[in-house]
């Protein structure tokens, strides 16, 4: 029993039935044809591991791709872990939605320790496959990642639920089908990995590479964690010091508006198909007069193009506690302002020593006439009960609470404005003395 489980004919066998049940369980959002290809693939390149394996080259370009996408994947999202949380928490809020299960609102607040996790986890395996080490162990957890990642990809972008995956962070921008297509090509990377397994040995001495793979780890938990307490080492958003908010919002001049088109969604009765149709295309086959095959299920609003060279920033919107818009004057304030941001007050750092720095950050600004705002999300309740419990004085105006997250990945945190432009920007772990920030910055 035990040969035949290690024959390459039971290796047919699974990976065949395996290759069938996806085959047969993929939803119609995906072609039958391409999981078909991507199939046949998967299945040469398990069964033909024995050719493979002869081939070493192959499996070292493999292994060096694979080790510096993940490590360079990893260390872009531990620059900004903060900014990965938000995106893992969105994950679990739509599985929640459309399953029903409750304990992804458990995984929602575990959303930063386990973007952290997720961040070293990518750095500590690329080290490791490059390094050598432990390389059965390495191959199944980067099998695990990645399956993971692509199931992940693929229902995001099949049933259109977030809209940017958050693999690259803010510096590139992946749409769902560009992400899922990323972690296939990866998927087969590992697969020949696995087939030339016997290919990757350790590439120093025992004693190097376990030494390499404790700093590669000390490197991927710290990292991150440094990158939370403080703000991003690498700002890659549109509200970078140097960088103009009114220019981020100012469109190109070779600037078009995505296209959109109705699309009428109608349910076969006998088996539960569902067909779309444009205008055109729906008049043509009269779909409508077939009343016991086909029934009205939806009319979807389809992107057919995006927005071609849009605008960075989109959604910067600023009132007032009135409700008066104010965004103009803000952005066109010649002098230099100060922007504290606290997105949620409920959840701002709650430390007395803090509260009081600012206020006293506050009073000098005042003294020399400058603008000091507090920029946040919360109601006027809140605002209320805030101002009163910290004695805080200064003006507060309104903003969406995801702007807000994006703007600084600190709550609070304190930007320094002029004209629209960002200076500086500081998170309140590292709240800057007035004097301080009035030498080095307001000249």
């Amino acid at each position: 029993m035990k040969k035949f489980l290690s024959s390459k004919l039971f290796r047919f066998i699974w990976s065949a039935a395996l290759a069938l049940i996806i085959y047969l369980i993929c939803p119609p959002c995906f072609s039958k044809t391409t999981i078909l290809i991507l199939l046949i693939i998967q299945l040469i390149l398990i069964n033909g591991a024995d050719y493979i394996a002869k081939l070493p080259l192959l499996t070292h370009l493999s292994r060096f791709l694979v080790g510096g996408l993940f490590i360079f994947s990893g260390f872009i999202k531990a620059n900004d872990p903060l900014g990965f949380s938000y995106k893992l928490k969105e994950y679990f809020e739509v599985f929640q939605n459309d399953t029903g299960m409750a304990f992804f609102e458990h995984f929602a607040h575990l959303a930063l320790p386990l973007a952290i996790i997720v961040c070293a986890s990518e750095i500590v395996l690329g080290v490791m496959l490059l390094i050598g080490f432990k390389r059965n162990l390495t191959l199944w957890l980067l099998f695990a990642q990645i399956a993971f990642f692509t199931f992940l990809t693929f229902y995001s972008a099949c049933y259109n639920k977030v809209t940017h995956c958050g693999c690259f962070g803010d510096f590139l921008k992946l749409k769902p089908w560009d992400s899922f297509w990323k972690d296939v090509a990866l998927m087969i990377l590992i697969t020949l990995l696995f087939a030339g397994k016997e290919n990757i040995n350790e590439l120093f001495a025992p004693m190097f590479t376990s030494t390499l793979f404790l700093l590669g780890l000390g490197f991927s938990l710290a990292f991150p964690i440094y990158a939370f307490r403080n703000l991003p080492p690498l700002d890659f958003r549109a509200y970078a010091p140097g960088l103009s908010i009114k220019d981020g919002m100012r469109k190109a001049a070779d600037y078009k508006d995505p296209v959109y088109e109705s699309m009428l969604v109608y349910k076969n009765l006998k088996n539960g198909q569902l067909k779309e149709y444009n205008q055109a295309d729906y008049m043509k086959s009269k779909i409508w007069e077939d009343t016991l095959t086909w029934k009205w299920e939806a009319t979807e609003n389809k992107l057919i193009h995006d927005a071609v060279n849009p605008p960075k920033i989109t959604d910067f919107t600023v009132n007032d506690l009135n409700g008066n818009a104010i965004t103009d004057s803000v952005l066109t304030n010649k002098n230099y302002s100060f922007w504290l941001i606290a997105y949620d007050l409920a959840q701002t750092e709650n430390d007395a020593a803090l509260m009081n720095q600012i206020s006293d950050f506050y009073k000098l600004a005042n003294q020399e006439k400058i603008q000091f705002l507090a920029f946040t999300a919360s109601g006027p309740t809140e605002i209320d009960a805030f101002k009163h419990k910290h004695n805080a004085l200064y003006d507060f105006v309104t903003v969406d609470q995801t702007v807000l997250k994006t703007m600084i990945r600190s709550n609070p945190g304190l930007m320094l404005m002029k004209d629209g432009t960002v200076i500086a920007n500081w998170h309140h772990n590292n709240f800057p003395g007035f004097s301080e920030v009035k030498t080095k910055f307001m000249k």
